[in-house]
């Protein structure tokens, strides 16, 4: 992010405002040619918001005069322990997985000069229709129809006594990474922002899991260079989630495979994520057919981020601004 001379001479007086993570990192690996230039069809328009309530409806923005905020920060939340570093670099991530169609449309913008943040890197990655990741389907908290063999019954050998030694690793929960236990990267990619900001992925809508409304999970990358072997260097400016409305999830619950689903839902005012900020939280601008959601879902927003930031995801690091819940939330995935 560039300033004008007024500006240097400020940041000279005050000190960097921000600690600025320049260790080179490779983002992605790709073959040659992988970096074509994105074209975005059907861009979408976003208008900058101070806030939003609830329902993610835009509130109006106050006049600012120049070096005040323009957008508000979006905010800043757990990295969970199922991210893999920006393993695929493709728009169509859905692969052979089932659900409802979700084109995703991101306009990622500098939340001080509204200016669109162009040749970014964005990681998408989410859970299936039955709440699984990719990757780590073992660890995953997800459930489908339960078998017609299961036993029941009470157990005789109830287990008796304090346990001992380390809990498992994996689970839904955990805030620390884990290590991949499989091969499978479906639902997982990375592409560029265009000149205007804009980046869209196709997908579909996900499902759930225990202890977590129905999300999606974003990084964003900046400062780096784009190579034929992928994105290199630069910062992560920001990590954050997506989040999907009551009236979206219920209609897609009503859908196969979402409605197979044996895994008890998390709602959304119950989730320990979502901050309750609407679209600074993370809140999708969904359009469905209200009566055919299956046909298929667009979900947008405009995402504020600090390019000079860094924001990792994992604890070392949260953007000013972010939400206390966020903060506070960092052991969930």
């Amino acid at each position: 992010m560039t300033g004008n001379q007024t500006g240097n001479e400020n940041e000279k007086a005050q000190g960097p405002r921000h600690k600025r993570d320049l260790t080179r990192r490779k983002v992605v690996v790709a073959g040659a040619g992988a970096v074509a230039a994105v074209g975005v069809g059907g861009a979408v328009v976003a208008t900058a918001s101070a806030g939003t309530n609830k329902q993610g409806t835009a509130k109006p923005l106050a006049s600012t005069s120049a070096g005040e905020e323009c957008y508000k920060l979006t905010s800043e939340t757990t990295e969970g322990p199922y991210y893999i570093d920006a393993d695929k670099l493709r728009q169509d991530i859905t692969e052979d997985k089932e659900g409802i169609p979700l084109t995703l449309r991101l306009k990622v913008i500098d939340n001080e000069t509204c200016e669109p943040v162009r040749d970014a890197a964005v990681d998408i990655w989410h859970c299936d229709a039955l709440g699984l990741y990719s990757g780590y389907e073992s660890f995953s908290g997800g459930g489908g129809t339960p078998p017609t063999d299961a036993p029941s019954g009470t157990p005789t050998d109830v287990p008796s006594g304090t346990p001992t030694g380390e809990p498992p690793a994996g689970g839904g929960g955990g805030g620390g990474h884990e290590e991949p236990t499989s091969d499978t990267r479906y639902l997982r990619g990375t592409w560029k922002t265009d000149k205007q900001g804009f980046v869209t992925f196709k997908t579909i809508f996900p499902g759930w899991y225990q202890g977590r409304c129905v999300h999606i999970h974003v990084k964003v990358h900046v400062n780096g260079e784009w190579t034929e072997a992928g994105y290199e260097g630069g910062n992560t400016c920001h990590t954050g989630q997506f989040f999907f409305d009551e009236e979206s999830v219920l209609a897609s619950a009503e859908v196969e495979p979402y409605s197979t689903s044996t895994t008890e839902r998390t709602t959304l005012d119950d989730d320990t994520i979502y901050d309750d900020s609407g679209v600074q939280g993370g809140l999708l601008k969904l359009k469905y057919k209200k009566n055919d959601i299956a046909k298929g879902v667009t979900g947008s927003i405009t995402v504020g981020v600090d390019p000079d930031a860094t924001n990792t995801g994992t604890g070392d690091s949260v953007q000013p601004g972010a939400s206390e819940t966020a903060s506070e939330s960092a052991s969930a995935s």
